[in-house]
């Protein structure tokens, strides 16, 4: 199996909630939702700007526009509502528990940097020297 591809038992559970198939609106690329759907994780498990997205995926700005429309479409939302619920994807739901923060947003002082005393503090305290 590829790194970043789909398993054929994957696919068959989203399938039904992409717009493109027979008897739905919208239409279908040449390679297919499953070579756009590939694509899209690939970006996001990558993560690589779209402008790296490998050729086998084929032109990243199409891959980009298409990915937006579905985004406004609701497409995107609707595919993980429908999958949220199954228990076979618990593996994948990221919660605040096993995210650590970068050590930069726990209000670390930054190198180099001073900190002045705030005004009220600052008309408290006596001069340093004389």
């Amino acid at each position: 199996m590829k790194r970043y591809g789909l398993r054929d038992d994957q696919f068959a559970r989203i399938e039904n909630f992409l717009p493109g198939r027979p008897g739905t609106v919208g239409c279908n690329s040449d390679l297919g939702n499953r070579l756009f759907v590939e694509a899209v994780i690939w970006k996001f498990r990558s993560g690589a700007p779209w402008r790296d997205l490998p050729e086998r995926f084929g032109d990243w700005k199409n891959t980009h526009k298409r990915f937006s429309r579905w985004a406004e479409s609701g497409v995107w939302e609707s595919l993980f509502k429908a999958l949220a619920g199954d228990p076979d994807n618990e593996y994948a739901m990221i919660d605040a528990t096993i995210v650590r923060a970068h050590q930069h947003s726990a209000g670390a002082r930054k190198k180099g940097g001073s900190t002045r005393p705030s005004a009220a503090r600052a008309a408290g305290s006596r001069p340093k020297s004389m």
